[in-house]
């Protein structure tokens, strides 16, 4: 079994909770992604100012986000983190507006429970951690106190480290663990189960051929019994199978790298994904509706929570 899942095997999943609910598994959710940064690797300076950013906003919701993730902090590889408080300064007064102005979720991509705390006041409701609770130890427990989803992400080592020579014995496996672990790590904090949301981290410490590996199992991680998302979109593999190698690399906003995430968002869809994160919404909405509609072919849902 691999990429063909089918909607038989496609795991279920319902996510209530204060005025927002999410249904996964029949309908593939999409995240779209707000960077207010001067440096993120695919849109860095592009929404840095509060206005540009709330429109983003605004036009990825309209194009069909179910979900929107707001971060004040790059991640890409060798880059180095900025203080909470500079984060603040950054999402907070985006996410304030926005949550005046929308009724999706907003989610708040952060390592850093303080910065957590502020968002969560100011109208986020779920929360994006890439270093599964790694980074600060104070996190677990604002998450529980918050009543709010986590994702929580596989990256090895830290973004200006991940990818240095990553190594696995078996890089599924090794991921699972991981995840498997982490989920463990916030159960034990005091948050349920049905709370967390789990990423494979494509791109985060991993070669061309992890990423592959990991989109093609995706189903394996199904057996942890929580949702899965994966965030493809714009990624480092995708310009790397697509470079001519007489050219320098391809930009990441380049129309043939827009091409090759809608073929990775595919993908990942057919091979078990609930959840995908994209800086394209319109287009990858086009794309799931297709996958989805291919994937639950045999079987037919109600697509609003009861």
């Amino acid at each position: 079994m691999g990429c063909g899942i089918t909607s038989e095997s496609m795991k279920h999943y319902e996510i209530s909770w204060k005025g927002h609910c999410l249904r996964l598994g029949q309908r593939t959710q999409i995240m779209g992604v707000v960077n207010v940064t001067p440096n993120s690797f695919s849109d860095g300076g592009l929404f840095f100012q509060v206005e540009d950013a709330v429109k983003q906003g605004l036009k990825l919701v309209q194009d069909g986000a179910d979900i929107l993730d707001i971060g004040g902090e790059s991640t890409r590889p060798f880059s180095q983190g900025v203080s909470a408080e500079e984060e603040i300064q950054r999402v907070i007064p985006v996410i304030r507006k926005l949550a005046d102005r929308i009724s999706v979720p907003i989610s708040i991509d952060t390592t850093k429970a303080s910065v957590v705390r502020e968002a969560i006041l100011a109208g986020a409701a779920m929360v994006n951690d890439v270093s599964a609770f790694g980074f600060d130890e104070k996190m677990a427990g604002v998450v529980r106190d918050c009543g709010v989803p986590v994702i929580l992400m596989h990256m090895l080592r830290t973004p200006r480290t991940m990818q240095v020579t990553p190594e696995y014995d078996d890089v599924v496996a090794d991921v699972k663990a991981f995840l498997k672990n982490a989920i463990k790590k916030a159960i034990e904090s005091g948050i349920a189960r049905s709370m967390v949301i789990i990423d494979p981290g494509i791109g985060f410490g991993k070669t061309v051929s992890h990423n592959l590996q990991l989109i093609h199992h995706l189903y394996l991680l199904h057996s942890l019994e929580v949702p899965v998302l994966i965030g493809p979109s714009r990624k480092a593999f995708i310009r790397h199978l697509l470079k001519d190698e007489a050219k320098a690399d391809i930009r990441t906003d380049s129309p043939v790298v827009a091409t090759g995430t809608q073929a990775a968002v595919a993908a990942s869809v057919l091979c078990g994904a609930h959840m995908v994160r994209v800086h394209d919404v319109a287009e990858t909405w086009a794309t799931v509706q297709i996958s989805d509609a291919i994937r639950n072919s045999q079987q037919a849902f109600p697509d609003s929570c009861s």
